[in-house]
């Protein structure tokens, strides 16, 4: 399921169609594989299938069975923050600070995480960049990311050919954005992410 801004939501069925081979054909090779998803079924589905980590870009929230597979298992899990659904979460974000309200609504998920079952060192938090942000706040996000430590679960980053990389370095098309992606990830990395996510591995 594409989550890209005013993207539409996917079947389950369709979903699982589309990434359980590809989950089954990876873990076949040994490559350890992360299932993205909102859909508990898929979840459930990939990590039966081999998949050692789950990553949600609704924080376990949109699905209400989410967080019990994933507390049924002992995978890790990135909690990401989003403001809306794709399909609309870039029409008009607004947050009172968005440093301090991401950070809020991630503690509020980190202590369900728990609550259901989900001990702490397997969360992993992800402020959201350009899911439900404008270009101003993806950069307060950035400055401030030293800030989600407090949390106290390990730190991913999503930074990587975003459309703030290129408003900022005047690329439009996002394969051009290495040099920008580069750069974010290291500043990330300099306030302490351990998990950035590339389109550019090498």
């Amino acid at each position: 399921e594409s989550t890209r801004p005013g993207a539409d939501p996917v079947d389950p069925e369709m979903e699982l169609a589309r990434v359980l081979p590809v989950v089954e054909g990876l873990v076949a090779h040994g490559i350890p594989v992360s299932i993205d998803t909102r859909r508990a079924r898929v979840m459930r589905a990939a990590i039966e299938a081999g998949a050692v980590l789950v990553n949600d870009v609704s924080a376990l929230s949109d699905d209400p069975d989410a967080i019990t597979v994933v507390a049924e298992t002992d995978v890790p899990v990135i909690v990401m923050h989003m403001q809306g659904q794709p399909r609309d979460m870039q029409d008009d974000p607004r947050y009172a600070n968005v440093v301090e309200d991401v950070h809020d609504v991630l503690a509020a998920r980190v202590d369900a995480c728990v609550v259901a079952g989900i001990a702490p060192e397997r969360v992993i938090v992800d402020p959201g960049f350009g899911f439900g942000k404008t270009e101003a706040h993806n950069y307060e996000l950035l400055a401030g990311l030293a800030q989600f430590h407090g949390l106290g679960c390990p730190l991913a980053v999503g930074l990587s050919r975003k459309s703030f990389i290129g408003a900022v370095t005047g690329e439009a098309e996002p394969a051009r954005r290495v040099s920008g992606s580069v750069a974010a990830a290291l500043l990330a990395v300099s306030r302490g992410a351990q998990f950035v996510r590339v389109h550019d591995v090498a």
